[in-house]
């Protein structure tokens, strides 16, 4: 990676549409500088993008317009698991093809297999690429730290894990117990957990991309050794948003694209569907909540 170890503040970027649910390359572009004006260690396109739900075409437009746009002033982490170990190694490919600096490959998991299984999804995708990969441990696809740290020795480009498994302050404190000498961790699951995730041995986070300040300051404080300030940030700012989001559902995506709306970073807070619909008492919650972070 160019700019050396990854650690830090790595959030996850929304995909901005238009009002045809188009990809809205110029809302995108506000939201990457937004980000990196922040402070942030680093950008990436994954599931919080909803990359699940875009074609072959759309993933290497957003890849394209990200790396692009970034100009290398920070890492550019792209999401290139899949179901199936030919169509991952192709999204890994064209990932790397198009200017990422790290690839997150999460398991497949549709149709669950056993460890020697996964081991050769990943072993498969690690020949086939030069860039560093971050292993994605996710409720539905669990990476236990045995497999972690096998993947590590074995496969010369997986460096990282981001650890997202229910419970997930344990499953971190597990992780680096079994694999902080081979791989360096980041927390998920929108940074709910992260303060908790540091003081277990993680070395960042990978949250929603609409408060990049609040967790580059938070993260600040902490590695200064001021967890009370870090704990009032986190709190002020990250905890409500987070809260409020985690209702139900894909509820997040609104949340999060709604607060960037108010704050005039993207155009409109459409997610693409199928998706949930908010209900009235939700949607009041909402607007008050950003009434109050946006001011």
């Amino acid at each position: 990676m160019a700019a050396g170890k990854l650690r830090g503040v790595v959030p996850i970027l929304i995909t901005p549409f238009d009002e045809q649910g188009r990809i809205d390359v110029d809302s995108l572009q506000n939201l990457i500088d937004f980000n990196i004006a922040a402070g942030v260690a680093g950008l990436g396109v994954a599931l919080g993008s909803e990359i699940f739900k875009f074609n072959e075409a759309e993933r290497d437009l957003i890849t394209k317009a990200v790396v692009d746009h970034v100009k290398g002033r920070v890492p550019v982490v792209i999401n290139t698991g899949a179901h199936g170990t030919d169509l991952a190694l192709q999204y890994s490919r064209s990932a790397e093809v198009l200017g990422a600096d790290a690839l997150m490959v999460i398991p497949p998991h549709f149709m669950p297999v056993g460890a020697a299984e996964i081991a050769r999804y990943y072993q498969t995708i690690d020949s086939g690429v030069g860039i560093p990969i971050i292993l994605q441990d996710i409720p539905q696809a669990p990476v236990p730290p045995a497999l972690a740290v096998r993947l590590a020795k074995e496969c010369s480009n997986v460096t990282y894990i981001k650890v997202e498994t229910i419970p997930i302050t344990t499953k971190v404190a597990e992780m680096a117990a079994a694999a902080s000498d081979v791989l360096t961790i980041f927390g998920g699951a929108g940074g709910t957990y992260f303060i908790e995730e540091m003081r277990r041995g993680a070395e960042g986070t990978m949250p929603f991309c609409s408060q990049p300040a609040a967790f580059v300051e938070t993260w600040n404080r902490f590695q200064a050794g001021d967890e009370a300030g870090a704990r009032q940030v986190f709190d002020a700012n990250i905890m409500a948003i987070n809260r409020l989001g985690a209702q139900g559902g894909d509820l997040p995506y609104h949340v999060h694209k709604q607060l960037l709306v108010k704050l005039g970073v993207i155009r409109t807070a459409h997610v693409r569907g199928p998706t949930i619909t908010i209900d009235p008492i939700t949607q009041r919650e909402i607007d008050t909540l950003l009434a109050q972070l946006a001011t």
